[in-house]
């Protein structure tokens, strides 16, 4: 299938050709067509599933030219700064064709430029929900005209505390509208929203979950926590680590493992939520053009960056909802493409591997053989039948204990 099966028109099917897009991801078969028709909709997907393409296309296609001063007539709702900047730069080559001024507002940084921005005239904002909800109660923005709305990354928002932001947004929008709404999960309090929000909607989902983990070669390090960062500068050391994402569990760990890697002689840069989004921007900057070989992140970069051929994902620290997991090594496998993903593994991470490999529905290849392998939480190894432990001498008291019961009965 083609984007010209899609119902797309000349001016969109220019719009995939110039940015390089060959043929439509599972998302965007299933979502375009019944948007295109007007259709609420609810998508099950992922970044790197091509989700925001699927959305921008239908609606840039739909917008009527601008007459007389713009407003504001689609709102995009975004979890993180960097996702909501990533979105506004899609937006900008999709709504070339039309002349369409759009808008990225979020946090992090002053709202002037942002603020002169809208009362110049835009037809599209996409935003974080904090600093949206800030210019609306200053009386800097009017949502009265607005003919779509996305809310995207519903389950991140409700992860970072969102959804009450959420609510009071839409209830200052009108009710005759399309709304989309995309989550890569469809917890039960996103459900419920969904059903308040959306009239009659069509739910189409990419299997996001399977679609990453089939694309990305996973390893698993057993090693001991102390030997996590001697074993991340081995692998570095191989010329095959071009770009490489490393996630941490903290944002203490992040900075602190980048200074370490730049002591060892390798350029990395630390990009985590208390960063200003100036340092933030340029360091993700430096990584995209190569100048920064490793950027060490929390969970805030496992969604919404959008980076090209990141070599490696490396889970220096496992995250303790498996979810998390699926969206890290996506990093690495943006759009269909294939990646590497390694973690590290140490005593206090092995339940979180076990939740990990029962969410994906496969076993983690395990490196059998590196410098720091561990010794005390690697798996146990299968026993020969004649070559069998003796049970305990405990055990076997309760064994003769339930024995004698058996008797008795």
């Amino acid at each position: 299938m083609t984007f010209k099966n899609l119902q797309l028109d000349s001016a969109m099917l220019r719009a995939v050709e110039r940015v390089g897009y060959s043929e439509p991801t599972p998302i965007q078969r299933r979502a375009i067509p019944p948007l295109l028709e007007g259709r609420d909709l609810v998508g099950c997907a992922q970044t790197g599933s091509g989700k925001t393409a699927a959305f921008a296309l239908p609606i840039v296609q739909m917008l009527a030219p601008a007459h007389g001063r713009r407003r504001i007539r689609v709102l995009v709702l975004a979890p993180t700064r960097e996702l909501a900047a990533q979105i506004d730069e899609e937006f900008g080559k999709f709504g070339r064709e039309k002349a369409l001024r759009h808008v990225a507002i979020f946090g992090g940084v002053g709202q002037q430029p942002q603020v002169e921005a809208l009362r110049r005239g835009v037809d599209i904002v996409v935003a974080t929900p904090g600093r949206l909800q800030d210019l609306m109660d200053q009386g800097c923005i009017r949502l009265d005209a607005i003919d779509f709305f996305v809310l995207d990354e519903a389950d991140r928002m409700l992860d970072m505390g969102f959804i009450h932001d959420v609510k009071r947004i839409i209830k200052r929008l009108p009710k005759a509208r399309q709304t989309m709404l995309f989550s890569a999960t469809m917890p039960q309090t996103i459900q419920d929203l969904s059903r308040s929000i959306l009239t009659n909607p069509v739910h189409v989902e990419a299997n996001p979950h399977s679609t990453t983990v089939e694309n990305v070669a996973q390893s698993i390090y057993f090693v001991e926590g102390g030997d996590k960062r001697a074993l991340l500068k081995h692998i570095l050391k191989d010329p095959a680590s071009e770009r490489v994402l490393v996630f941490t569990r903290t944002k203490h760990r992040a900075n602190r493992l980048a200074q370490q890697l730049n002591r060892a002689r390798i350029p990395a840069e630390a990009i985590h939520g208390n960063k200003s989004q100036t340092a933030r921007t340029k360091a993700l900057a430096r990584f995209k053009s190569g100048q920064t070989a490793v950027l060490v992140a929390t969970d805030i970069a496992a969604r919404g960056l959008d980076i090209e051929s990141v070599s490696h994902v490396i889970n220096f620290d496992l995250p303790n909802i498996p979810e998390s997991y699926v969206h890290r090594i996506g990093r690495t496998a943006r759009a269909g493409a294939s990646g590497i993903a390694y973690s590290f593994c140490d005593v206090n991470e092995r339940k979180f591997l076990r939740e990990i490999e029962s969410l994906i529905r496969q076993p983690i290849a395990v490196v059998g053989e590196h410098p720091y392998q561990s010794t005390i939480n690697a798996p146990p190894m299968p026993t020969a039948a004649g070559n069998a432990p003796k049970p305990s001498r405990n055990r076997r008291r309760r064994r003769s204990r339930a024995n004698r019961r058996a008797r008795i009965a």
